[in-house]
């Protein structure tokens, strides 16, 4: 896999400022003022319901003092700050709730447009890079850095932000009203909360981690055993990948249990000091009535400002843990972002224009590893409009002639062009325009044949898609189907036998119609007869193209214009299937072994 891009100070601290640094263009995306617009009402709302919230305590006040003398005139003003103190509580449930519906626009927004940049950077990922990565701990990660930033925006901006403003204005109330000693008390409990909280969270922080990288191990295994179903079926492994993935969710089940006992632990610690400081509070509130100084109402005012202070700080710990836990979600997921892409288009690279579809490699070299060569200068060229078959034994880089003339991977030396255009050139999206494939293993979306027919190209029509099932030989099926092309495949085309999912392949490469197509063993994995059916439409299919065969079985590229006989990585033969044979070597061994085989099985 490529190395990870990501600063290495974002890697150390993921929970870092560079993680906010990088999220705040999603947040305050300065093409669209209307969200900019929608943050500020947003902000505005906030002020209002706290500006209300701590207007209350001295409604409570007010009335209780007013009851300390009956009388009626008395229980008149006692009734009206009653009435307001209902009112303010019901103006500050308003605010917030106005405040959350011109707020949420936002949040979805930049959820949205995270997700839909991290899901284009995947696709913009080399094949190295797909193949080293499991799919389910990739979707885990995207699936936890997406859930994380509506929380954890709601959480800054509507529980952070407000809790400092409301401290602050508790201070200066306690000290208008109390003197500097409940000042100095609260800001001492406040300042122990949060080194507690603060040191705990972290701590629940590397418990969290474990828990994280353990989920997505049993998430892997358990979609990896799925999607390979009828392999575990094959070899009656059932109660092995039972063992494997109750591995997997036992190591998961006791990380989680650590975790959810840490947070009883943060809670307890929480629940003495903020208790302490409402104790002694009350306490003192209580002694300097009993000097006069203070009235019964002042022990309501503290007693309210405090539960009402209490309120957020309870929830800083989950608050804090969330927004780590958001931060550190993001960053893996901003990692993938990151990921250098292996192969990129040159800077101003132009679209490939193909008039003579003509494929060269020329001197190329390439391995996937760095100690293990694939291909040793290997030269060849396909003429245009010809056919051209590549064989040999396993291993000796077929396979991979294909995924780079597709340019998944670039080659570490050599040219590779189409129509004398350096493919290295141009850009990918063109090349690949120009290419189409049907491969060895023809998988499907889990959606209808019509949708995977039409997959071919971008806003292809009904007539289209009917038009390259009939030039597939596939039609017939299809109108035999109680829903024609509007059949389920069912996942990875399931649902559809070998000979059918080839032909659906075949139907999707005619929809692109390519002036090249490239056959890689696309009837190795059929029964002899379906085998000659689909030939029969390949060649019929392959007919004014420029056509690259890769195959296992010569008898299906016998009447190819020339083969090519690769031996670890090198042109080792060329010519005819006749020259070949005339020659007696590499290409005449294998003919005479697969021909033995096959009158042995008949």
């Amino acid at each position: 896999m490529p190395p990870d891009t990501a600063s290495t100070a974002q890697h150390d601290d993921p929970e870092g400022w560079a993680t906010v640094r990088r999220f705040l263009p999603y947040l305050w995306p300065a093409d669209n003022p209307n969200l900019r617009r929608r943050i500020v009402g947003a902000m505005l709302f906030v002020l209002l319901a706290k500006g209300t919230m701590l207007a209350l305590p001295f409604a409570y006040k007010g009335a209780v003092d007013a009851m300390t003398t009956p009388s009626n005139e008395a229980a008149m003003v006692a009734l009206a700050f009653v009435i307001a103190y209902a009112a303010g509580r019901l103006a500050a449930v308003v605010f917030d709730n106005l405040r959350n519906m011109t707020f949420e626009r936002v949040g979805q927004d930049a959820t949205r447009q995270l997700a839909e940049d991290t899901f284009t950077r995947l696709h913009q990922l080399s094949l190295r890079f797909h193949l080293s990565r499991r799919t389910g701990e990739v979707t885990k990660t995207i699936d936890r850095g997406t859930k994380s930033i509506d929380i954890m925006l709601y959480f800054l901006l509507f529980n952070i932000a407000p809790t400092a403003i409301e401290l602050i204005a508790v201070g200066i109330i306690f000290y208008i009203n109390f003197g500097w000693e409940l000042v100095a008390a609260t800001a001492l409990t406040v300042a122990a909360y949060i080194t507690v909280t603060r040191k705990i969270t972290e701590w629940r922080n590397e418990l969290r981690r474990q828990m994280n990288e353990l989920d997505g191990t049993a998430l892997a295994r358990s979609v990896d055993s799925l999607l390979n179903y009828e392999t575990v079926k094959y070899f009656g492994a059932e109660a092995r990948e039972r063992a494997r993935y109750a591995e997997s969710a036992s190591a998961f089940a006791d990380a989680a249990t650590k975790s959810e006992n840490s947070l009883g632990l943060l809670n307890i610690s929480q629940a003495v000091i903020t208790n302490l400081l409402m104790g002694g509070a009350m306490a003192f509130t209580v002694w300097q009535w009993s000097k006069g100084v203070l009235t019964t109402g002042d022990l309501v005012l503290v007693n309210t400002y405090l539960m009402q202070l209490f309120r957020p700080l309870d929830m800083l710990g989950m608050v804090y843990r969330t927004v780590r836990q958001g931060l550190i979600d993001m960053a893996e997921m901003f990692r993938l972002i990151d990921t250098e892409a292996e192969v990129k288009d040159a800077p101003g690279a132009p679209a490939l224009v193909v008039k003579r579809p003509t494929v060269v490699f020329e001197d190329v070299v390439f391995g996937y590893e760095d100690d293990r060569t694939i291909l040793h200068g290997l030269s060849f060229e396909v003429p245009a409009g010809s056919h051209v078959a590549i064989v040999g034994p396993s291993g000796a880089g077929k396979s991979t002639i294909g995924r780079l003339l597709f340019r998944f991977y670039d080659p570490q030396a050599g040219r590779i062009s189409i129509d004398g255009q350096d493919i290295a050139q141009v850009t990918q999206a063109s090349l690949r325009e120009m290419i189409g494939i049907v491969p060895q293993d023809s998988v499907l979306f889990n959606d209808t044949i019509g949708y995977n027919i039409a997959y071919g190209r971008g806003g292809a029509n009904r007539e289209q898609v009917v038009e390259a099932a009939r030039a597939a030989a596939i039609l017939p099926f299809i109108e035999r189907l109680p829903d024609g092309f509007d059949t389920e495949v069912g996942e990875r085309g399931l649902k559809l036998s070998g000979g059918e999912k080839q032909r659906v392949a075949i139907a999707r490469t005619l929809v692109k119609d390519p002036p090249i197509l490239l056959l890689d063993e696309a009837t190795s994995a059929l029964d002899s007869r379906t085998e000659q059916e689909i030939l029969a439409t390949l060649r019929r299919v392959s007919e004014h193209r420029t056509t690259l065969a890769i195959a296992h079985r010569l008898s299906t590229i016998a009447d190819a214009d020339r083969i090519l006989v690769l031996e670890q990585g090198r042109l080792a033969e060329s010519g005819t299937h006749d020259e070949l044979l005339s020659a007696r070597g590499l290409y005449a061994e294998m003919w005479a072994r697969q021909q033995a085989e096959r009158s042995h099985a008949e």
